[in-house]
């Protein structure tokens, strides 16, 4: 007795059945990724930050910085609207004046990061522009628009020396400089994300007169001192010793061989790639970011950086402390013994002594992010706000990044806007987000 539905077919038909449902399936997949190709291609495709301004009409200034101690640091500037181009802007006693914002991006990034959006309104720097900012966006050294110094080739291991600490104590200071003397304002705004905060509150510590050139520091998806990897066999790996990432990557360039493959790879593919490695590593799902915007943004998600830099960040999460490099690397075990720790210790960054005001902007579902050792670390008055269900590259890139991270941004500016902080700026904030 044929068996019902499946009896009526032979077996040709029924590998026609299945080859038609796939087909379909296919279809529908390509449909998907064929509705965002124009904006994210164009996004996608970009050679460099002036690049990607110019696709939204925006005109991007390019700047050289020199730090003390020798790096070429790229500054790029967003200081006009639509149509203002010939304006002058903080240039002179006849031109215009803006309050200065300064954006700095995370690790393994460079500038680019903060305009590789799909939508221009979701776009932090180009909504600040039309609200009448003069924006500035640092670059890391190492990274693409800083790989260059007056001292050292970037094929010697003298050029890869730097940590957390050179980005503290050279790069955010003297890239401050450079921009307030440029435009010849007394104080800025920096708006910082991940590492680019973590930077800020250890120069911000280090450096007192920093504290009076910057009005409020907004740290977006904020690091500090990381709780360590959702993965248990990599996590144990880097606590086990840091080291390890010397033997594996050597002393110059972390990666260095991500864009090879990025140029090589079918742009889904590579996306799909990212996706499974945040997911391994930090246990992110990422579906507050479209497939669209991925693909528009992931091939510019990363840029050189030295994998010493790394180290330190594995150095932090080993300890517990947000410090200062620890030169004197010493095997675990001598490391962690009692003994050892009488008779040295790294200095941590004086993060209780800022005197910026600082407003905190973090995902409730993102991993790195230990709010409690952050706020222990911090000066008491500053300010915290929890966006629950966002996660870590959320803060740049996410669906309604317009919605949920801006007002606080926007709020924060508004707010504070001297020098010198007052109880009236704090008192006057709260009252922001509470109308917020």
């Amino acid at each position: 007795m044929p068996v019902p539905f499946l009896g009526r077919l032979n077996p040709s038909e029924y590998v026609a059945l299945v080859g038609s449902f796939l087909l379909v399936g296919l279809e529908a997949f390509i449909r998907v990724f064929t509705l965002a190709l124009p904006i994210s291609t164009s996004i996608r495709n970009a050679s460099d930050f002036v690049d990607l301004c110019a696709t939204f009409g925006y005109t991007a200034e390019e700047h050289v910085v020199q730090t003390k101690d020798g790096y070429l640091l790229g500054l790029h500037r967003l200081a006009w609207r639509k149509g203002e181009e010939d304006t002058k802007v903080n240039s002179g006693p006849k031109s215009v004046k803006k309050r200065v914002v300064y954006l700095h991006h995370g690790l393994l990034m460079n500038s680019e990061v903060w305009v590789c959006l799909t939508d221009e309104q979701r776009a932090l720097p180009f909504v600040l522009v039309e609200r009448g900012f003069d924006v500035w966006f640092g670059n890391n050294r190492g990274n693409k628009y800083s790989k260059k110094s007056i001292r050292w080739s970037p094929t010697s291991l003298q050029f890869w020396n730097f940590s957390i600490d050179e980005f503290a104590f050279h790069d955010i200071p003297d890239s401050i400089g450079y921009i307030l003397e440029t435009t010849g304002q007394k104080s800025l705004s920096y708006i910082g994300f991940s590492q680019g905060t973590a930077q800020a509150f250890a120069s911000l510590a280090v450096h007192p007169k920093l504290n009076d050139q910057v009005n409020v520091f907004i740290a977006l998806a904020p690091a500090m001192s990381p709780a360590g990897l959702s993965n248990g066999v990599v996590d144990a790996l880097v606590k086990a010793s840091p080291q390890v990432l010397y033997l594996l990557f050597g002393r110059r360039s972390i990666l260095s061989s991500a864009t090879m493959w990025e140029s090589l790879l079918y742009p889904p593919l590579f996306t799909k790639l990212i996706d499974l490695g945040l997911s391994f590593l930090f246990n992110w799902r990422t579906e507050n970011i479209s497939t669209s915007q991925k693909l528009a943004a992931y091939p510019h998600l990363y840029s050189f950086t030295s994998t010493k830099s790394v180290v330190h960040w594995f150095q932090i999460i080993r300890t517990k402390s947000f410090q200062m490099y620890d030169d004197d690397v010493h095997p675990p075990t001598l490391l962690s013994s009692p003994s050892s720790n009488k008779y040295t210790k790294v200095a941590r960054y004086p993060t209780r002594n800022i005197k910026t005001p600082v407003v905190l902007v973090y995902g409730g579902s993102d991993s790195l992010v230990d709010i409690k050792a952050m706020r222990r670390a911090l000066p008491a008055q500053t300010i915290a706000n929890e966006i629950p269900h966002y996660e870590h590259l959320d803060f740049l890139w996410a669906r309604d990044v317009h919605e949920q991270v801006f007002p606080h941004v926007f709020d924060a500016l508004e707010s504070f806007t001297g020098a010198e902080p007052m109880r009236e700026e704090f008192a006057r904030y709260r009252i922001a987000r509470e109308n917020s």
